[in-house]
C-alpha cells in the first residue's frame, strides 16, 4: 500500500511541476507580447498607424501633405492601415510562441486560432470610390479685387421708456398672497 501512496505523491508532484513550468512559459509569452507593436504606413507616406498586441490603436500620424486629400479618403486609409496592422498580430503571436511556449500544444494552437478569428486578413486593397462632395466650401470672397459688401445700417429702434416703480407703504405687512399669515 505505501507504494501506491508514494506513486500518487510523485504523480501529483509531477503534475504540479508541469503546471508551474507551463504557467512560467505562458507568463513569458504574455510578457513578450505586452511590449509588441505593429506599425503600418500608407504607400504615399501620408498616414501611419501603430497598434499594440491587443489590436488597440496606440499612435496615428497624418502628414501635412494629407491636407490636400478629402477627409473621407484619409479616414478610409486610417481604417485600412489599422486592419492591415491587426492582421499581423497572429503572425507576431506565433513567433513569440515559438520562442517561449512552443507551438506544439493544443492551448497554443487555440490561442493562435482565436487571434486569427479576432484579427482576420483585411480585404484586398482597392481604390475606394468616394462620391463628389455635395457642396463646395469657400472661405475667401469670389473676387479678391472687389471690396466686401456690407449691408446698409438699420435705423435705430426706439427704446421703451421705463415705468417708475411704485413703493409699497411702510405699514403694509401683508404679502401678495392674500393677507397676513398671523390672521
Amino acid at each position: 500500500m505505501p507504494d501506491s501512496i508514494d506513486a500518487s505523491d510523485a504523480m501529483i508532484d509531477n503534475w504540479t511541476k508541469r503546471l508551474e513550468e507551463n504557467a512560467a512559459r505562458y507568463q513569458a509569452l504574455a510578457d513578450r507580447m505586452q511590449g509588441q507593436t505593429v506599425t503600418e504606413r500608407s504607400k504615399d507616406g501620408t498616414v501611419q498607424v501603430t497598434i499594440d498586441s491587443r489590436g488597440l490603436l496606440k499612435n496615428l500620424v497624418i502628414a501635412e501633405s494629407a491636407a490636400g486629400k478629402r477627409m473621407a479618403e484619409v479616414s478610409a486609409q486610417v481604417m485600412q492601415l489599422v486592419q492591415r496592422a491587426q492582421a499581423r498580430i497572429p503572425e507576431l503571436l506565433q513567433q513569440a510562441m515559438s520562442e517561449t511556449t512552443g507551438t506544439g500544444d493544443q492551448a497554443a494552437a487555440e490561442i493562435v486560432r482565436e487571434a486569427q478569428s479576432t484579427f482576420p486578413a483585411p480585404p484586398p486593397e482597392a481604390e475606394p470610390a468616394f462620391p463628389e462632395p455635395d457642396r463646395v466650401r469657400r472661405f475667401l470672397p469670389e473676387e479678391a479685387d472687389e471690396p466686401p459688401r456690407t449691408p446698409p445700417p438699420s435705423p435705430p429702434q426706439p427704446q421703451p421708456q421705463p415705468q417708475p416703480r411704485r413703493r409699497r407703504p411702510a405699514d403694509d405687512d401683508d404679502d401678495d398672497f392674500g393677507g397676513s399669515i398671523l390672521s
